[in-house]
């Protein structure tokens, strides 16, 4: 048994079953079955985005009925506090504990994964997000909010990092032909993890529910359970390529009129490049826009179209009754719901077209499609045509996950795959940006617009015009990206080298190995349903909900 130094990596009989060696596949393996072991785990970490079910239920998990407000507390009181419910505004720091932990996770351990492999990673990643919920029900138990932030929210968080790059890298090595349809496969499932996680978490709070309690530290339980078993079996389906690999008759496409190289960078020079610091841009201002508009996509149609919602063209928002408010809250979820949608859709479509159009002329159509949509929202409002707007804002949050979705692509041209997944764990530092950037815009020019004296029905104008002054900005970081130069490439020895390390020593070969082949058998398609009917099932109550909006 030997050890090579600076990979990590151990070779011979000494490996366990969690390490990379046991996890390369062998002849006979179909690629296909990489894709829905990805989405195992992207579809259990997606509920991040669907924790806004709980904050109701826990903001009177006291009160039971109504909050048991206590006005005068100050955070630090709230974080241990037994005898006051908790604000809903306090419960909300979960989202910035979920979204900075992902990004700086992903940054630190990136490098970590490449050497460990994803099966390593993946079984971690489920640990600390099925033993977030588990830690962040105990906290909800015996009322305690430092608790589920610590459990839920950072422990958590490490697992929705370690998560989302876990199949990255190995995805785009068994697709080199089809790098972007394959990232979009298993990112995609991140954006569905919500539809699927809030209407399961409804049920289980309803079912738990009882005259003494909210039910939702026993739905928490349950969901860490579930989730860590999903993810689990997704950890243990992952298999890597063999050092060398290629699918059977693929030719690389030429470096000249592809942009996508035959090189690698090694992670610790990527981002001494300005290729990284311009997709770093590329994408931190295309997902600010976003995730603004996801933040306040509910509030934006009740107050822009009000009582159009429900028949009543002649009332604006500050007309409508309590009753009346409460029923176009409902139909604004639907909104938030087929937002949601359009998010997932746009993940793997995008992504998928990338492999024709280029990953560069695709952000030019985000970027340039993007300002066109967000400067007529304000026309579409005024127009009072709830068809256009929505589809617009549609068209809009597909590209916010197309976004995602194509830039791990990106990445792996321009600095090849060998450390693809930790390069795009450090870039993701630009997520944990946007987020903080993206409300903020979205929120305070809000408020601010609301004391001068705006009608609500024309609160979000500027910010759509600010919003497509961030998305110029993104086009000129696009065009400036340029193939990287030559001296970051690292020579075709340390490649062998690495590449050996990874699997043992002896001398690399290229081929297919008789491996990747088989299409959709009866084991990838069987495979594919046990992810796809929870999918399926997440769809259609989504669009359940929608149906209200028209």
């Amino acid at each position: 048994m030997t050890t090579i130094e600076g990979t990590g990596s151990i070779s011979g009989a000494g490996a366990g079953i969690l390490d990379r060696e046991h996890t390369v596949a062998k002849a006979g393996f179909n690629r296909w079955l990489v894709p829905p072991a990805a989405l195992c785990i992207h579809l259990c970490i997606g509920m991040a985005y669907g924790f806004s079910v709980f904050w109701l239920p826990l903001s009177r998990a006291i009160g039971l009925t109504a909050p048991k407000a206590c006005p005068d507390m100050s955070l630090w009181q709230e974080l241990f506090t037994t005898t006051c419910d908790w604000k809903v505004a306090s419960l909300g720091w979960m989202f910035t504990l979920f979204f900075v932990l992902l990004g700086v996770s992903a940054a630190i351990w990136g490098g970590w994964l490449e050497r460990a492999g994803p099966r390593k990673a993946g079984f971690v990643a489920a640990l600390c997000w099925g033993g977030g919920l588990l830690i962040g029900g105990l906290g909800v138990y015996v009322h305690q909010l430092w608790i589920m932030w610590l459990g839920a929210g950072v422990i958590g968080g490490v697992g929705l990092g370690l998560g989302y790059i876990s199949p990255v890298s190995t995805l785009i090595k068994w697709f080199p032909d089809r790098r972007g349809m394959a990232t979009g496969m298993a990112i995609m499932g991140f954006g569905g993890g919500a539809m699927i996680g809030a209407p399961f978490a409804n049920l289980l709070i309803n079912y738990f529910k009882s005259s003494t309690d909210v039910g939702v530290w026993q739905t928490f339980i349950v969901m860490g359970v579930v989730y860590f078993i999903f993810m689990t079996i997704g950890a243990f389906a992952y298999r890597v390529t063999p050092a060398g690999w290629k699918p059977a008759g693929w030719t690389p496409p030429s470096e000249k009129k592809s942009m996508i190289t035959e090189h690698h960078v090694h992670l610790d020079n990527a981002h001494k490049t300005p290729q990284f610091w311009l997709i770093w841009w590329v994408l931190c201002l295309n997902v600010s826009a976003g995730i603004g508009v996801i933040g306040m996509a509910s509030p934006m149609l009740q107050e822009i179209f009000a009582g159009k919602l429900i028949g009543h063209p002649e009332l604006t928002f500050s007309q409508l009754s309590a009753d009346q408010k409460t029923v176009i809250a409902g139909i604004a979820a639907g909104f938030a719901g087929l937002l949601s949608l359009f998010n997932i859709g746009g993940r793997f479509f995008w992504a998928s077209l990338s492999d024709y159009m280029g990953r560069k002329n695709t952000y030019y159509t985000f970027f340039i499609l993007g300002i066109a949509l967000y400067a007529l929202a304000p026309t579409f409002a005024a127009m009072g045509s709830k068809l256009l707007f929505v589809l617009g804002f549609g068209i809009i949050l597909s590209m916010y996950g197309g976004g995602f979705a194509t830039v791990p692509a990106y990445l792996a041209d321009m600095f090849g795959t060998q450390f693809v997944g930790a390069i795009h764990g450090r870039l993701l530092t630009a997520w944990s940006t946007a987020g903080i950037i993206g409300p903020v815009v979205v929120n305070y020019i809000r408020e601010f617009q609301l004391a001068a004296g705006v009608p609500r029905d024309q609160l979000y104008n500027t910010t759509m015009y600010i919003l497509c002054a961030m998305l110029v900005a993104g086009i000129i970081c696009n065009y400036l990206v340029k193939p990287v130069n030559s001296k970051w490439y690292m020579s075709e020895a340390e490649v062998a080298k690495l590449q050996a390390a990874n699997v043992g020593a002896g001398p690399v070969q290229t081929g297919s190995f008789g491996i990747g082949t088989g299409g959709l058998d009866g084991k990838a398609a069987l495979f594919w349903l046990f992810v796809g009917v929870p999918l399926i099932w997440g769809v259609y109550k989504t669009l359940q909900s929608a149906w209200q909006i028209f």
